[in-house]
């Protein structure tokens, strides 16, 4: 494993750069900030802090970028196009990579994924993508890809192959040592359980005692801590989103900028659809591209009481309500979802359990109170005034209107990103595996109120994408940007990556809260075979046809020479692709054809080395549903064995 002197123990580090919240624990505190400033701003545009650090980031990916299209591109018979794209910076392709929800299968299968592209990962230089991660601009995630990108990020930008080598069942401050249950820590200890939620009580309450409404999203915000920060005290209680900034890998841009994904929930809504306001936390800010809201506030300070931005008691800020977990508990919100299942009784008692008497409205959300826009005036009246009326900020899981792969952040034009690495770990179909769904909803979106200023490459529908097995291996979609004229703007390529069974049955259930160290290795394993076509040995072009996605939008752009070698990825991989012989405007109805053969690969891992077997083809008899405007939908047994079991532990069901 290499050695990398810039990643530092994390405690120490937090330590030097005064991370933790003023009051050092999970309750945020009132502190002098600037006079007459405004802490919103209208979106018509990345904020400035964020253009500062990607003119740092662009110069190091710039470097990271050539390093891996040089290695990508070895076999062409011609790379002089790379002398065309790294004659100007502004010529170098940006990348985005989107890490879905699904629980705890979509951190281990995504962390295996994003293994493959990291030069970080013993072999993945060789038998992946390596290299790719360090060339890329933005992480985004939900869900359980939020668990992912904030573990990696929070912990100073540590790698997947750190956290593997990190595995032990005998060390229980290990990050991700999942092998007891969340709702049961100490296993088969019981005081060992009882005596860590009755911590997490203790810790929410100084929030309650400062005078900040709490929710089970604190509870679940604070037990998912144990597991992403475990070495830090109380499992970072007093670790703040904004501390980022002050890492010296983040300052230096030498990491991806992180971005997360939760959804807004209206007082008087009763579903949640594509049109809810899609909100992302970044290390800056917090806010909304959508029309509903079109704003976003200095992530430092929410629990500041302002209007329109400033202020109530001038010259007086909050800061500490930006604890890290609570925003990876925001993200992955299930208490909702379990509410509009019919579980309101077992929720009541948790409830009871955990929070006060006083306390007893909108606790199954994530409520951020007072409201960081109250007041704001950038929003599109015709949509909603909701978020600027309400005293409160309602959020729930990214993933709740169907959008569980986290674009919205990466789609942006003020971004301009050439190419997304779209991770699906969903589980669309009843076996749990993705259908493309998510792409799906994210297509539609465009064409509805809140997608008026977004654009995205067509997705075939649910059944098409079963049928010509799009979910079972990579795919390319939007590659002829000459067809996507019509949009608000030309997209960036999305290279589709799914969960599929390669050396492991990775389609557990989402609901599935523990793992043993073998399952976990097996997950990654899995993963990092999935976002590589079994170690390339499915198809040993897969590195050059990646890259060739990569400089896609830019070759286009610039009117660069398309290597021969790209034109035949481009037909193997693009959905929809015609050849260059073709006209451009001719209707896109082909699909991908079948590569490589399927032969067995494993990838080194310091605790393990599992065999792998043949890849299986992955079953997809389900009934397919674009589920364009659906409400949450949660299976009722899991939510049901959750709340029975967190009951269980003390005692009352």
């Amino acid at each position: 494993m290499k050695s990398y002197s810039w990643i530092l123990p994390l405690t120490a580090f937090i330590q030097a750069t005064n991370a933790w919240s003023p009051s050092d624990s999970y309750a945020p505190t009132e502190v002098s900030c600037e006079r007459n400033g405004t802490l919103t701003r209208n979106a018509t545009g990345i904020s400035n802090d964020e253009q500062a650090w990607l003119e740092k980031r662009d110069a190091i990916t710039e470097n990271a970028m050539k390093t891996f299209l040089t290695r990508a591109t070895a076999n062409f018979s011609d790379t002089s196009f790379l002398d065309s794209l790294f004659e100007n910076s502004s010529y170098v392709p940006r990348v985005g990579i989107a890490a879905s929800g699904g629980g705890y299968r979509a951190m281990l299968s995504g962390a295996g994924m994003l293994a493959a592209f990291d030069n970080r990962t013993r072999g993945a230089n060789e038998n992946g993508l390596g290299g790719l991660l360090q060339a890329t601009t933005y992480l985004s995630g939900l869900s359980g890809g939020n668990w992912l990108v904030g573990t990696l990020a929070w912990n100073n930008w540590t790698s997947i192959q750190d956290i593997i080598d990190g595995f032990d069942d005998s060390n229980t401050t290990s990050i991700w040592d999942i092998s007891n249950s969340i709702i049961s820590p100490g296993g088969e200890n019981d005081t060992y359980t009882t005596e860590r939620f009755a911590l997490i009580k203790e810790q929410i309450n100084t929030k309650y005692e400062a005078g900040y409404n709490i929710s089970l999203v604190d509870v679940w915000g604070r037990a998912l801590s144990y597991y992403f920060f475990p070495d830090l005290k109380n499992a970072g209680d007093a670790l703040t989103w904004s501390s980022l900034r002050d890492f010296d890998v983040f300052q230096s841009a030498s990491m991806p900028l992180p971005i997360v994904v939760a959804d807004n929930k209206y007082p008087d809504d009763t579903q949640i659809t594509l049109n809810t306001t899609v909100f992302e936390f970044n290390p800056f800010e917090m806010g909304s591209w959508d029309p509903s809201l079109h704003s976003f506030t200095d992530v430092k300070y929410l629990g500041t009481n302002v209007s329109n931005g400033i202020p109530t008691d001038e010259g007086k800020c909050v800061v500490g309500f930006d604890n890290t977990g609570f925003f990876l508990g925001a993200s992955s919100d299930i208490f909702y979802g379990a509410l509009l299942e019919g579980y309101s009784t077992y929720i009541n008692v948790i409830e009871k359990e955990f929070l006060t008497a006083n306390q007893s409205v909108n606790t199954e959300f994530a409520i951020f109170s007072p409201n960081p826009f109250k007041d704001t005036k950038y929003y599109d009246s015709s949509v909603t005034s909701s978020n600027s009326d309400s005293d409160s900020l309602l959020l729930v899981d990214g993933g709740s209107d169907g959008q569980d792969i986290p674009f919205i952040p990466l789609l942006q034009e003020e971004r301009a990103v050439d190419a997304i690495f779209a991770f699906d770990n969903g589980d669309d179909t009843t076996e749990n595996w993705p259908n493309g769904t998510a792409l799906i909803n994210t297509y539609q979106r465009q064409f509805m109120p809140q997608g008026k200023n977004m654009a995205f490459p067509y997705i075939p529908d649910a059944t098409t994408f079963v049928e010509q097995g799009l979910n079972q291996k990579p795919t390319f979609f939007g590659c002829d940007s000459s067809n996507l004229t019509s949009l608000s703007y030309i997209p960036p390529l999305i290279v589709y990556i799914p969960n599929a069974e390669y050396s492991y049955a990775s389609n557990t259930s989402t609901f599935t809260l523990s793992y043993s160290l073998q399952e976990r290795l097996d997950m990654v394993q899995n993963g990092f075979e999935a976002a590589t076509r079994k170690n390339l040995t499915e198809d040993s072009d897969f590195l050059s046809c990646v890259s060739c996605a990569v400089i896609r939008r830019k070759q286009e752009k610039l009117n660069i020479t398309l290597p021969s070698e790209c034109e035949r990825c481009f037909q193997n991989y693009c959905y929809g692709y015609k050849s260059v012989n073709v006209s451009a405007s001719s209707t896109n109805t082909s699909s991908p054809s079948t590569q490589g053969s399927k032969t067995n690969y494993t990838v080194s891992s310091a605790k393990a080395d599992a065999s792998s077997s043949a890849f299986n083809t992955v079953s997809t008899t389900t009934t397919a549903s674009a589920k364009a405007n659906a409400a949450i939908s949660l299976s009722s047994n899991g939510i049901l064995s959750y709340l029975s079991a967190l009951l269980c532990i003390f005692g009352m069901f």
